[in-house]
């Protein structure tokens, strides 16, 4: 991302933001509600369009003509809060729709993917379930499935445990750290603080509109340099 300025309406979001992601590396995203981590992901795969600015994902520039975007979404995975899974499919359906029209595997193949990635999110014996029946946590780790299948090269997780109660957010931030270990990109907007100390190789602090403070976790988690930075997180001891 290189100067990249969103707005809504007359209200600036994002002003001016440069980051880098390398690959293989695992950014975490924190800050306080209402600073852009969110809008920041959804510039990153198209969702929104920016105002003024570039993005780049593996070489190739974002643009907003429907082949352009396509080409580079297609390089991109993202969870969102909620799970978004089809609740009229069984979860196996839930994983082979998109490999089968979009990358226009073979459904055996398809299937075969689909099984694998659920046995990696610890799910192999749910594939003939539906949403419904899953607890929460079970169906995140089925949507981290789904989006795994179209092999992406960047992952985004947009708060993807706020909506779990607390006793599950363990077992879908386990498959994150799994996928973190083995080299996934990923950027991650999350408030789960022992998630970043953990998994993170680089913590950006937004607030104000921008990048406030950007480190290793210890850098900004532990010794924080900005008087922003500062703030966030004592708010965080607080809690």
């Amino acid at each position: 991302m290189r100067d990249v300025v969103k707005k809504f309406g007359q209200t600036t979001v994002l002003d001016g933001v440069d980051l880098t992601v390398h690959a293989g590396e695992v950014v975490v995203l924190i800050g306080p509600s209402g600073a852009g981590k969110s809008t920041l992901l959804r510039c990153i795969n198209g969702l929104e369009r920016i105002n003024s600015g570039t993005i780049t994902v593996g070489g190739q520039q974002l643009s907003y003509d429907e082949k352009s975007l396509n080409r580079v979404r297609s390089r991109i995975g993202m969870v969102f809060q909620s799970f978004n899974l089809f609740p009229h499919m069984k979860v196996i359906d839930n994983l082979t729709m998109a490999q089968t029209d979009v990358l226009g595997r073979s459904k055996q193949e398809a299937r075969d993917r689909a099984l694998e990635l659920l046995e990696r999110v610890g799910l192999a014996d749910k594939a003939r379930a539906y949403p419904d029946n899953l607890s929460g946590g079970q169906q995140q780790r089925v949507a981290i499935a789904r989006a795994l299948a179209m092999d992406p090269e960047v992952m985004l997780f947009d708060e993807p445990t706020s909506a779990l109660d607390p006793e599950l957010v363990g077992e879908v931030l386990q498959v994150m750290r799994t996928l973190a270990d083995d080299g996934m990109t990923m950027v991650v907007v999350t408030h789960e603080m022992r998630f970043a100390r953990k998994a993170a190789d680089r913590v950006v602090l937004m607030a104000d509109r921008g990048i406030a403070e950007a480190g290793t976790p210890e850098q900004v988690l532990e010794h924080p340099t900005s008087e922003r930075g500062r703030a966030f997180l004592a708010e965080l001891s607080e809690d």
